[in-house]
Parts: C-alpha cells; structure tokens; sequence
C-alpha cells in the first residue's frame, strides 16, 4: 500500500501527526513543510515518490492534526522543531534520510545538517528559503499569518487560500480543493478556520537569530540542491547566489511562474523532484 496512512506519534511531549507514503522497506524522505502550512501540502509529491521512497510528511506542533504548544515561546522555534524531527527519526528507528523542505521546513532541514544530527541528512533539498530570511518577506508573511481569518464556507476559504497562495504557483483546481480539505477546520461556532496555532508567529521575535544563520550553513557538508522561485521575496537571487558560492555549493533550480514558494505538485516539478533525490 503506497498510502495515505495517518498516525499519531508521541514526541517530547507532544503528539505528531504524520502521514506516510510508500513501503517502509524504500530509502526514507521526510517532507517538512511551511510556517502556517502542514504535512498535507505534499500529498501530489509524496505520492509519486511512494513508489521509490518511504516518504513521511509530520505536521509541525502548532499545525494541522499536531498538539498545540502550552509554551510557545519556548517551543515554537527552529532548534525544538529540529529536536522533535531527529526523535520523529528515532521512533521510525531512522539512521539517516534525505529531507526535501520548503521554507520553514527547509529551516529545519539546515538545523540539522549543520548540528549535531547532521550525519543523519544524507541528502538536503532547500525550497525556497535560505541562512537569511529578508524583513520585507517576514512582513508579508505576518500580515496573513498572525490572525486568524474566519470563512462561512469551504468556497470561501478555498477563494482565500488561492489569494494568500498564489506565489505557489500555476495549479490545478484539484490542488487548491485539496489544500481547502486538508487547511481547515471548525471553529466552536460553526465557521471555518485555519488549521494552526495563531502563536506559531512568535519564532520571528522569540528566535530570530535563527533567521540570519550564514555560520551554521557554512557547517553543513550533506549533498545539497536549492529550490527558488523566481520572483520570490523570501530567497533573493542575491541570496541564492551566495548559498551557491559558500557552504555546501548546492545547485540551484528556479521554478518560472512561482514566487515564495514552488508548490512541487505539477507533474514537472515532481520529475524535477525525483531527478534531484536520485541524482550524484
């Protein structure tokens, strides 16, 4: 069975939820998603790849089916989130993985390359994000992120997520239906809302030294690729261009038509996906 299947594993005090693509037997890729987004955003990835990887995609605590934190100010931050990946690893009984991540995610992925797990990344994909996060992205980010919105219906909060969504990219209907389902949730009043903690946003102010990290990536040795889009505000091609020239050296592949961030999702970019991951 290639998959969705949905568990709940306990980490750190913590319930994670995860969903897992593929046979267990494959080489394992994690699939580590967005700020405000969950491990659903990848579903069109994870199943193709399921046929070659075993491809697990965690919510983040904070989002989706994930527990919420008691104590954000400690917890939602860069360096937990890493811990709570590394013993994600050790429950599925892990040695090493190769991590595609987009934005947050790709955070995340650059934590552990360039600490003390970082024998356990064999591979790194970044999309769209780098060892420095611009203010102006952040800004934008916040003005969407930090409340709330409410919705009367499904249309109406599929409408918004096109809008607050577009840099992912040209996609299908089907995509932006999908990511309703999997975006949502009911309030106690009846309406509909997002599926996340509005207090993840405190990891711009509580841990923002985890936004200018050229020191840890210049640790990092894991072979590592770079997603961008090309009229991204998150990763500059000023950015880029310096990741590409220190650290790791990655390659770098742009995505026309997508800002921050590509969505991987069109059959394109999962060739793109699947020839990167089985490349040298």
């Amino acid at each position: 069975m290639t998959g969705p299947r949905f568990v709940m594993v306990p980490v750190m005090d913590h319930e994670i939820h995860v969903t897992e693509w593929g046979n267990s037997t494959n080489p394992p890729l994690v699939l580590s998603h967005a700020m405000a987004r969950t491990g659903r955003d990848f579903d069109e990835l994870a199943r193709a790849l399921s046929d070659s990887y075993f491809v697990l995609c965690p919510d983040m605590i904070g989002r989706g089916l994930s527990s919420w934190s008691a104590n954000p100010e400690a917890e939602y931050s860069v360096e937990y989130y890493a811990g709570i990946s590394a013993d994600l690893m050790d429950v599925y009984g892990l040695e090493a993985v190769s991590w595609l991540g987009t934005s947050m995610g790709g955070l995340i992925g650059m934590r552990l390359a360039s600490g003390r797990d970082a024998d356990r990344i064999k591979q790194l994909v970044i999309n769209d994000i780098g060892p420095e996060v611009p203010k102006t992205s952040i800004d934008r980010i916040l003005s969407y992120v930090g409340d709330l919105p409410r919705f009367a219906g499904f249309n109406a909060g599929e409408n918004w997520l096109r809008g607050a969504y577009h840099p992912f990219g040209p996609a299908e209907d089907e995509f932006w239906q999908r990511m309703a389902r999997t975006s949502l949730r009911r309030t106690a009043s009846g309406d509909l809302t997002l599926h996340y903690d509005p207090a993840i946003t405190i990891q711009f102010s509580a841990s923002a030294d985890e936004l200018q990290s050229w020191s840890r990536w210049e640790q990092i040795t894991s072979p590592t690729h770079v997603l961008r889009g090309v009229s991204s505000d998150m990763l500059t091609a000023e950015i880029a261009a310096r990741m590409c020239a220190s650290g790791p050296e990655p390659k770098l592949t742009e995505f026309a038509g997508c800002g921050h961030a590509p969505s991987l999702s069109r059959p394109d970019d999962i060739r793109i996906i699947r020839e990167i991951l089985s490349g040298p």
